[in-house]
């Protein structure tokens, strides 16, 4: 099982930014797909951006333009650069990493990210 320990949430003005963190147990240099979810209060967990083997990346429609996700291989991390924030980004951040194509999702512990208006 991957383990997932993502950082760098809290709480934020309106407008401003964060960039969240994710260090992953294994090497991710050929991990089929890494992926930043969140889950606002009394909502379900929803997807906000991927990033695969190959770089490729995706975002819903609320991320583009606003959110970037990237990852350093050598650090086997995968990070969420968040800008232009707002109080309906307020969530709890989830990391996610698929080992293969058919493979399921493990998952960070999730942090908190709180935008204040």
């Amino acid at each position: 099982q991957v383990h997932l320990v993502e950082s760098g949430g809290g709480l934020v003005q309106a407008g401003g930014s964060l960039r969240l963190s994710c260090v992953v147990s294994t090497p991710i240099t050929n991990m089929y797909r890494l992926g930043w979810y969140r889950q606002a209060p009394g909502k379900q967990r929803e997807l906000v951006a991927t990033i695969f083997a190959t770089g490729v990346t995706n975002y819903v429609d609320f991320a583009k333009g606003r959110f970037v996700i990237s990852k350093d291989n050598a650090k086997n991390t995968v990070y969420l650069q968040m800008n232009s924030l707002t109080s309906e980004d307020t969530a709890v951040y989830y990391c996610s990493a698929m080992l293969g194509p058919f493979s399921a999702n493990d998952w960070g512990q999730g942090i908190q990210v709180t935008v204040s208006s």
